[in-house]
């Protein structure tokens, strides 16, 4: 029986040198990465110019999510990115990316990180820039 609990105990500690390093995010640390991510397509998609016409009448997308004012930015360029289809944008996959970063980013703020996230912030007119 010893032999068998050595044996697993080997096992586990083989599984977790294999995954090394692992360091698993915080919830924090995953609203940032995905405002990044968020940020970055944005601006690709404007200036791509497979998408640069349905981006055209877009405003610039800039997610700082210690400012007060983002989870009405972002809720709004939502809006307007669900509004593209109207135009037939939405329907290519950079856009359905987009929206869809988007919504997740949302509910990650609004619902599971709510403790997490600390505004520090609140100045609408430095999401604009």
């Amino acid at each position: 029986m010893a032999n068998f609990n050595h044996l697993l105990l080997v096992a586990s500690l083989l599984q977790l040198a294999l995954s090394y390093p692992f360091i698993p995010p915080t919830c924090y640390t995953k609203v940032l990465n995905m405002a990044q991510e968020a940020t970055l397509w944005a601006a690709h998609l404007k200036w791509n110019p497979q998408t640069s016409s349905c981006m055209a009448h877009m405003p610039h997308l800039y997610i700082d999510v210690h400012n007060g004012c983002v989870m009405y930015k972002i809720r709004t360029y939502i809006s307007l990115v669900e509004g593209l289809r109207q135009r037939r944008c939405a329907y290519t996959r950079d856009m359905w990316r987009l929206g869809s970063t988007l919504r997740q980013l949302f509910i990650f703020m609004s619902e599971k990180c709510h403790g997490e996230l600390a505004f520090t912030s609140f100045d609408c007119a430095a999401l604009e820039h």
